[in-house]
């Protein structure tokens, strides 16, 4: 008897799968989320979208169009492109999946910049996750060297988002 009742939640979910699948996707439209996961009754849907190209080629802009000498940091970003930072020792990893921005509000001062030097616990940048903004805080002290996130960019959990030195 204690099968049933998951049997029908199962089947009620089965029948309506399109339209959850459609709601999801919509979902991740409106939060400029890139994968959302859902489970019920046993039954997993993960609903998700490849943006690594797109996600790749701002992340390199910011760290060229940020600083006056342009043509010899051009040349250097886009070997980092390829780099995998999330092994880096001073990388600082998303904790949450969300949106990340570089200051409080937009034309705001950043909380940070190439060349900043932080302490522990100072905000570096905020992620926006389900319309909370979340402070991302410094592990710790030393010198900002590489903003890997675009402003507004969507990030995943796990991936590197600023380099400290």
């Amino acid at each position: 008897m204690a099968r049933q009742p998951d049997d029908k939640a199962a089947a009620k979910f089965a029948t309506s799968d399109g339209a959850l699948i459609r709601e999801l996707a919509l979902l991740l439209d409106e939060t400029s989320l890139t994968e959302i996961e859902i489970e019920r009754a046993g039954l997993r849907v993960r609903v998700a979208r490849n943006l690594s190209i797109a996600a790749s080629v701002p992340v390199a802009a910011p760290v060229a169009g940020a600083h006056a000498p342009a043509p010899a940091a051009a040349t250097a970003p886009a070997p980092a492109a390829t780099t995998d930072f999330s092994k880096h020792p001073g990388a600082v990893p998303s904790p949450m999946v969300g949106t990340a921005y570089w200051a409080s509000e937009p034309g705001a001062k950043p909380f940070i910049e190439v060349g900043s030097k932080v302490s522990v616990g100072q905000t570096l940048l905020i992620i926006e996750a389900m319309k909370t903004m979340n402070q991302i805080p410094s592990p710790r002290a030393g010198t900002v060297t590489q903003i890997l996130v675009e402003d507004g960019q969507p990030v995943e959990f796990g991936e590197p988002l600023v380099i400290i030195e």
